[in-house]
């Protein structure tokens, strides 16, 4: 194992809530604690997390510091617009584009106060749950440096478990910011569809999108949601605040480990079970249940991923930017978008189930809780198990049985 020997100044064990208090309280400056993110993210090269830095932007920032969060660096997906940085998309359709505006989700991340110091990896435009775009060298786990990162907040989350910085943005269309998270040992939440505006996926058939962060604390993302929940939360849903005490009574939590694809790893099972035990003990009330999602689902799932790249590639030129050149898509890319076409005269019917899938959850979601179940079916992949150059069927094979579990979830 070639292990990473993370930073080791002061700065880099503060979690995010306890940077922001102190720089509120002036026991360090907002240009001190992001002239130390940047020296870390110079020494993290090892890591492939960074694909495009914006530090003097950064420590332009770093003088006017509002917000709850006001001083604490981190870093964007490069999925997402931030003005005035390259764009990538974890591709290579696009070599220069830089827009001019931020997107919607990274104007409320910088609202919070945080400093952005460029952007983060991403496979391209993250269809897949590992980070090894052919644009540019794999990203690699901190506790492991030959074994994958995850996806496709891959970037987001070494560089959090890096210690590089203590809160980075994510998204989540099937499990991006969850995987990466699970296996860099961070926290990582995708917030309920509507919780924040979302122009992107609320064009889609079925919105299966969400933006949020990747944290090193629980607290962290209590306070960065909590914080944007009560000034631009939704209209539709209950303001959440700050959560920051236990519930008032005990929680009815339901619990699986199965999935219609592959057998689980029994360390992962081990790691579940023994999460339960823990909720037990505290008093919750804590019982098996079924699955949500069966071999249907997965099919159906996927069906429309490929959709997601096939969109992509129809109308880049169009939504991106003129000189989008769909012909620099990955393999992988490609195969989605052929396992769509071929499927494209059963895509009303498949949209149809899909929604009508929601009724599921719903049905779950009135007897419990909390559904606890494993993120991956097992630890975090050697480098290059899940290249996106090899043939698709076996690309589809390996990260189906990787991640089976969060898509439901979306």
């Amino acid at each position: 194992m070639a292990a990473w020997s993370p930073p080791t100044d002061e700065l880099a064990g503060w979690d995010a809530t306890e940077t922001a208090e102190r720089v509120g309280s002036g026991d360090v400056s907002a240009t001190e604690v992001v002239s130390a993110a940047i020296t870390r993210a110079e020494s993290a090269a090892p890591l492939n997390a960074v694909v495009t830095s914006a530090y003097e932007q950064a420590l332009a920032a770093a003088g006017i510091v509002e917000g709850p969060l006001a001083g604490v660096p981190t870093f964007i997906k490069d999925l997402f617009d931030l003005a005035g940085v390259r764009t990538g998309f974890g591709s290579r359709v696009l070599p220069d584009y830089v827009p001019a505006v931020n997107d919607s989700f990274v104007d409320l991340t910088v609202g919070t106060g945080l400093i952005p110091l460029g952007k983060s990896s991403t496979p391209e435009f993250g269809l897949t749950g590992t980070t090894e775009p052919l644009c540019h060298p794999p990203t690699r786990n901190p506790w492991d440096l030959e074994r994958s990162s995850g996806g496709s907040s891959g970037g987001a989350g070494a560089l959090v478990a890096g210690r590089v910085v203590p809160i980075a943005h994510g998204s989540d269309g099937g499990g991006s910011i969850r995987i990466p998270a699970g296996v860099n040992g961070v926290v990582g939440l995708k917030p309920s569809r509507g919780r924040y505006a979302n122009e992107t996926g609320d064009k889609l058939p079925v919105n299966i999108l969400a933006s949020g962060v990747l944290t090193r604390t629980v607290r962290d993302q209590a306070l960065f949601h909590g914080s944007i929940d009560s000034t631009d939360g939704s209209a539709d849903l209950p303001r959440v605040g700050v959560v920051n005490a236990p519930p008032d009574r005990p929680l009815r939590i339901g619990v699986f480990t199965d999935n219609p694809i592959v057998a689980t790893d029994p360390d992962v099972v081990m790691a579940v079970r023994r999460t339960a035990d823990v909720l037990a003990g505290l008093g919750h009330e804590v019982a098996d249940v079924d699955p949500i999602a069966g071999e249907e689902f997965v099919e159906y799932f996927l069906a429309y991923w490929g959709y997601l790249a096939f969109m992509v590639r129809r109308l880049g030129k169009l939504t991106i930017d003129r000189r989008f050149d769909g012909r620099a898509m990955e393999p992988w890319t490609h195969g989605l978008v052929s396992y769509f076409t071929r499927r494209i005269h059963r895509f009303p019917a498949i949209v149809r189930w899909l929604r009508a899938f929601e009724a599921d959850y719903a049905d779950l979601m009135e007897d419990w809780d909390v559904i606890l179940c494993p993120t991956t079916a097992s630890a975090a992949p050697p480098i290059g198990h899940l290249a996106i150059d090899e043939p698709f069927g076996t690309h589809l094979e390996r990260i189906t049985a990787f991640v089976p579990y969060t898509p439901p979830w979306n």
